[in-house]
């Protein structure tokens, strides 16, 4: 399982109705695309929920690195670059993978931890500490998954999770509005820790 995430930061006076359209419009064309697990298509709000901007910010889990790689060299990914411009796209290598509680409930929230690995604290010991985390995530209530992964060129740890309800409390990040999800794949990203 690789991560993977683009943040297209836009002015504090942009109507984000304009992104609400375009996935309404769009966001079905990866509801089969070969190799995705899913994708969140994630917005953030500047003065809601305690975000500093308005953001456009989809999170992907993949299944195989031949999807994702189809879809960043192929004509997805450029349509997005055509419309916003090339985003820098952050990627992860997959920790782990659980099914919430909530699993089978829509995903209205998404939240993302971004971390450092502390200078002198062990990969293997970061790297567990981020499969616990994400697995205590997907035991709360309300919780439909988590994810944890990490970027070895920052030693950054990420978790995300996605939520039926409103805003957990148990959850701590940045916190996204889910507008749609697309889940071709998810029924085959591997469970558990992925090492």
């Amino acid at each position: 399982m690789h991560a993977m995430q683009y943040e297209i930061t836009l002015p504090a006076d942009y109507d984000m109705d304009v992104v609400r359209d375009r996935v309404a419009r769009r966001g079905h064309l990866l509801d089969g695309f070969d190799g995705l697990g899913l994708k969140a298509y994630l917005i953030r709000e500047r003065g809601r929920e305690g975000s500093p901007v308005n953001q456009y910010a989809p999170f992907y889990l993949w299944r195989t690195v031949e999807g994702m790689n189809s879809f960043l060299w192929g004509g997805g990914f450029q349509g997005l670059s055509d419309d916003f411009g090339r985003p820098s796209a952050r990627q992860w290598s997959g920790l782990a993978y659980e099914e919430g509680r909530s699993a089978a409930a829509p995903a209205r929230v998404a939240v993302r931890r971004r971390e450092r690995v502390p200078d002198g604290m062990p990969a293997a010991e970061a790297a567990a500490d981020a499969v616990a985390r994400a697995g205590r995530l997907a035991a709360r209530d309300g919780a439909v998954l988590a994810a944890a992964a990490v970027d070895t060129g920052r030693w950054e740890t990420v978790l995300f999770s996605l939520w039926a309800g409103e805003v957990p409390a148990a959850a701590e990040g940045d916190v996204f509005r889910v507008l749609r999800l697309s889940a071709p794949e998810r029924d085959r990203l591997p469970r558990g820790r992925q090492w």
